[in-house]
């Protein structure tokens, strides 16, 4: 009897014992479940859901028939999570055989691969570590190319990581780099990666993964929150080709001739599609650093000149449309001629009188007898004879920085240069906005605002900033096709004929031969040029040169032959058919 007390005794206190535990259980069940669930369910999908950002691709800088200027390429940062650093098992796939691979001998094979010392891979873990027993993120080398990422992906070291960056590369160097600009590390620094950002820039998107209390990546676990977007492609105007030829060929003269910096622009006539922009000294986008500062943009469109005589053109087109000369009026043009006070104005060669009609003072370039043609309009006009060019405004091209020349208000100008800037001295204007005033003379005097941007071509198919393509009459047919047949003497009669004639084509250019302030004064620096349109019976190009500071060769013969190899180069580009009819100048003399 008393056994059986004993045996039901402890059976009751064993259902207490378990009932207690049970109810030890179910509270705690309880707390984990339901009280601190949400708690709990965010620090467990903390420990291992990894946030990932995807990276979009930055958009091309493409030139008019898509040749890549600037694209975007992959590099790589290899990282590694302190906390789950430990010797890992390695499976022989070929044989199934299992071995254990040592911390020591994983960052050896991965230093063989990047480059770096194992046992400094090691010193900057074990300082994270110390720094942070939970550290769970850092840098073992950043931007290792797709071979060398791949290699390491091999390894299969579960606690090194991989994060995908985008690169910027310029695969044509130098070609445009001064239209192209670069990006740094705080994104696009200049030129039109700046300017045309919100075409190229990529929307990045969003993923995560799940990894395990190893560390390891767990597969099929990527979900992406948000795909990313790649930026658009920019379509220029530009030819790569051309442009590379132009640069050699400024880069070749200004070296001989000892210049400071050189310029060479091309324009298309019909529709003033900007093809060459070419500067010297020029920067490469692949290697700014080695580029000094001045030489980072792009000069085409951001540094005015005097250009002297090559605005004598747009001063005799606006004179013959105004009707106040016909290209046939007779003139005696004496050596000098007084202006104001003691200034007068005379020819860069000395003569008596000479008796030249419009038509040949225009072509033998006398600043005498453009002041004697000039003297029978009122300030204001003069100002707005140019000011029809633009050259009081930056072109449509808009470029990063870009400049707008300078015309002298007339309210103000001196009596002196009131005469002066209609042949291009005490006026400003950039190689870009005389390019653009040629293309208007070339174009029966409609002017197309110029354009180096086609288009940005989005990912969904879609074009934006694409040129409106309207131009503006701003000169009558006659006044713009006698100024060419006048230009057209100057190859044809001048003293540069034999170094500006293309065979099979007529052209017709204007030189330029301009003296440098300095300090308030004219020296002996000379800034000589030479613009010009071809084929002259039927313009579809203009080609401007521009040669700064020369230590040898301070005339406009020195910017000749560089004109017609790039206008040669231009012709045999674009195959443009030779011209068919001679050349018909009016009367030079009388």
């Amino acid at each position: 009897m008393i056994a059986v007390r004993r045996t039901r005794r402890r059976l009751a206190l064993t259902v207490l014992l378990v009932a207690a535990v049970l109810l030890a259980f179910l509270v705690r069940l309880i707390d984990i479940q339901v009280v601190r669930a949400g708690e709990l369910a965010e620090q467990s999908e903390a420990r291992r859901s990894i946030p990932q950002v995807l990276q979009g691709a930055r958009g091309d800088i493409v030139d008019r028939n898509g040749v890549v200027l600037a694209d975007t390429v992959y590099r790589y940062d290899i990282t590694v999570s302190p906390r789950f650093v430990a010797p890992s098992t390695i499976l022989d796939e070929t044989t199934g055989e299992r071995t254990t691979r040592s911390v020591e001998d994983a960052l050896g094979q991965l230093a063989a691969l990047t480059g770096q010392d194992p046992l400094q891979l090691k010193s900057l873990i074990d300082a994270e570590l110390a720094a942070d027993p939970e550290d769970d993120f850092a840098y073992l080398v950043r931007g290792v190319e797709t071979e060398v990422y791949q290699a390491v992906r091999e390894l299969r070291i579960p606690w090194v990581y991989f994060e995908r960056q985008p690169a910027r590369a310029y695969p044509n160097g130098q070609v445009a780099g001064n239209l192209v600009g670069f990006l740094g590390t705080d994104g696009p620094q200049t030129g039109l990666e700046l300017s045309a950002d919100a075409c190229l820039a990529a929307t990045d998107g969003t993923s995560t993964y799940e990894r395990g209390a190893d560390g390891v990546r767990l597969p099929g676990t990527t979900v992406v929150e948000q795909e990313p977007v790649d930026g658009g492609t920019l379509e220029l105007t530009i030819d790569r080709d051309v442009q590379w030829f132009a640069q050699q060929a400024i880069a070749e003269q200004a070296s001989a001739i000892g210049a400071d910096w050189a310029t060479a622009f091309v324009v298309r006539v019909a529709d003033g599609a900007v093809v060459a922009a070419a500067d010297w000294p020029t920067v490469d986008p692949n290697d700014v650093n080695g580029t000094p500062a001045d030489n980072l943009g792009a000069r085409s469109f951001t540094a005015p000149y005097e250009p002297g005589s090559t605005i004598k053109a747009l001063t005799f087109a606006a004179l013959l449309d105004e009707g106040v000369t016909t290209p046939t009026e007779k003139f005696t043009v004496p050596g000098r001629y007084a202006t104001i006070l003691n200034y007068t104005i005379g020819d860069a060669w000395a003569h008596g009188d000479l008796p030249l009609t419009t038509a040949g003072i225009l072509m033998n370039s006398s600043n005498v007898g453009t002041s004697m043609v000039v003297e029978r309009t009122s300030l204001e006009q003069r100002a707005e004879m140019l000011q029809r060019y633009g050259l009081d405004e930056p072109t449509a091209v808009g470029f990063l920085g870009e400049e707008g020349g300078d015309i002298q208000d007339p309210a103000s100008i001196d009596g002196h240069s009131a005469f002066t800037q209609m042949f291009g001295q005490g006026m400003t204007a950039t190689s870009a906005q005389v390019a653009s005033a040629y293309q208007a003379i070339a174009n029966g005097g409609v002017h197309m605002p110029l354009t180096l941007v086609a288009g940005c071509r989005h990912t969904d198919g879609t074009v934006t900033m694409q040129p409106t393509g309207e131009g503006e009459r701003i000169l009558s047919q006659e006044a713009a096709d006698t100024t060419v047949s006048i230009l057209e003497s100057v190859v044809t009669d001048g003293f540069l004929s034999s170094q500006l004639s293309i065979p099979g084509y007529r052209v017709a250019a204007k030189t330029g031969t301009a003296e440098v302030a300095e300090n308030g004064r004219y020296g002996g620096q000379r800034i000589v040029s030479l613009a010009g349109m071809a084929p002259a019976d039927d313009p579809q190009f203009v080609v401007v040169v521009t040669l700064a500071r020369p230590d040898t060769m301070k005339t406009s013969a020195a910017a000749a032959p560089t004109f017609r190899s790039i206008m040669t180069q231009v012709l045999k580009t674009f195959r443009v058919p030779p011209s068919t009819q001679p050349a018909q100048s009016p009367p030079l003399t009388w």
